[in-house]
C-alpha cells in the first residue's frame, strides 16, 4: 500500500509517498481502508522535531515513527479476533495519533466510533482530534457553564470553529478572536461577539470573561488574566511560538506554575481520545448542533504541499487529505 513517510526531520520536502508493508491487524484492532484524513499542526511539530523538548520522546536526530497523519475516516475492512462491536464494511472514524497518511491502518478498536451518517468522509475526517480538543477543553478543563462568559482565542482555526459551535452548545455566551478576514465565518458559527485582533486588544478592552480558551496568539497567561473574571479560568491547549527549544509549552508551564498564586484557575491540557466523545460529537452533528469547517482538501501525493499550508497559520477549519 502507499503511505506518506518521513525518515528525518525537516521540511515539507522530506516527506515521501512510498509503498510500505500492509498493517497487521492484532486481536482488539481493526483495519480501516481510510477515504480521508486531516493534517494538524502536530504533524508538522513531528515532521520538523520541534520544539526540541520533544525530541528525547520522538527521537533525538531522527524521527521514531516515521508516519504522520493522526485523524482518519474510511470503511472497516477486516477485524481481530476480540472485536464484536464493529464488522467489515461499517464506516467509521477516529484519532489515531499517527500512521493516517495511508491507504490503510490497523487501529485499536476502543478508539474508533461509526462516522456521522451526514458526513462525507472529508469532512468525517476533519473532526476527531480537533473536535475532542474543543470538547474537552471546554467541557472538562474550563468547564463552561450555561450563562457563562466564553472568549475563544484562535476561532477561524481547526479547533476554534468546533469550539465556537460547542461552546454555544454547552449555553455560552461566545467571544471568538480572529483575524479581518475571518470574522464572518465565526460570526456564522454562532459567536455572538467577534474581536479582530489586528484592529483590538482583547485583553484591555474592559470585557471579562468566565473562561478564557488560548488556541493560538502569542499572549502570556499574564495578558490573559487581564481578560478573566475574578474566579475566571484560563484554559491552553496550544498557541504560536518562533522558539524552536520549548515552543508554546513555556506559555503552558508558566499558566501551571502561576496558578497556584492567582484567584483565577489556569492550567493547560492534551486533548485524549475518547470513543465515548465521538459518539457524543457524532449525536451533535447528525442533530444539526456542529459541523466541520474545511479550507482545502489534498491528494495523498500532496500531502507536503497540505503541511506546508497548514504551516502558514492560515487555515480556516481544517485541512483535508482524500486517500
Amino acid at each position: 500500500m502507499q503511505a506518506i513517510t518521513y525518515h528525518r526531520y525537516g521540511p515539507p520536502d522530506v516527506l515521501r509517498l512510498e509503498e510500505v508493508a500492509d498493517p497487521v491487524v492484532g486481536d482488539d484492532q481493526v483495519l480501516v481502508r481510510v477515504h480521508a484524513a486531516a493534517a494538524n499542526p502536530r504533524d508538522w511539530h513531528l515532521m520538523r522535531g520541534l520544539p526540541y523538548v520533544v525530541r528525547p520522546q520522538f527521537g533525538l536526530r531522527r524521527p521514531r515513527t516515521t508516519r504522520l497523519g493522526g485523524d482518519v475516516a474510511g470503511r472497516v475492512e477486516a477485524v481481530g479476533r476480540a472485536v464484536t462491536r464493529l464488522r467489515p464494511g461499517d464506516e467509521v472514524f477516529a484519532d489515531v495519533n499517527t500512521g493516517g497518511f495511508a491507504e490503510r491502518i490497523a487501529i485499536p478498536a476502543d478508539v474508533v466510533e461509526r462516522k456521522p451518517a451526514n458526513l462525507s468522509f472529508e469532512q468525517a475526517a476533519a473532526v476527531p482530534l480537533a473536535a475532542l480538543t474543543a470538547l474537552q477543553g471546554l467541557r472538562d478543563h474550563g468547564r463552561v457553564q450555561a450563562g457563562q462568559r466564553v472568549l475563544i482565542i484562535g476561532a477561524s482555526g481547526g479547533v476554534g470553529t468546533f469550539a465556537v459551535q460547542l461552546a454555544k452548545w454547552l449555553g455560552a455566551e461566545v467571544t471568538g478572536v480572529c483575524s479581518t478576514r475571518n470574522l464572518d465565518l465565526v460570526r456564522s458559527l454562532g459567536a455572538d461577539e467577534v474581536v479582530d485582533y489586528t484592529r483590538e486588544d482583547f485583553a484591555g478592552n474592559g470585557r471579562r470573561y468566565d473562561v478564557v480558551f488560548q488556541l493560538a496568539g502569542t499572549r502570556s497567561p499574564s495578558d490573559c488574566r487581564r481578560a478573566l473574571t475574578p474566579r475566571g479560568t484560563l484554559t491552553l491547549s496550544s498557541g504560536d511560538s518562533d522558539g524552536r527549544w520549548i515552543g508554546p509549552i513555556d506559555r503552558m508551564v508558566k499558566a501551571v506554575v502561576l496558578s497556584p498564586f492567582v484567584p483565577q484557575r489556569l492550567g493547560s491540557f492534551l486533548a485524549r481520545p475518547s470513543r465515548e466523545d465521538l459518539a457524543l460529537l457524532r449525536e451533535l452533528i447528525e442533530a444539526g448542533t456542529v459541523a466541520p469547517v474545511i479550507d482545502r482538501t489534498y491528494p495523498l501525493r500532496e500531502v507536503p504541499e497540505a503541511i506546508r499550508y497548514l504551516e502558514t497559520g492560515r487555515a480556516r477549519g481544517k485541512v483535508v487529505i482524500t486517500v
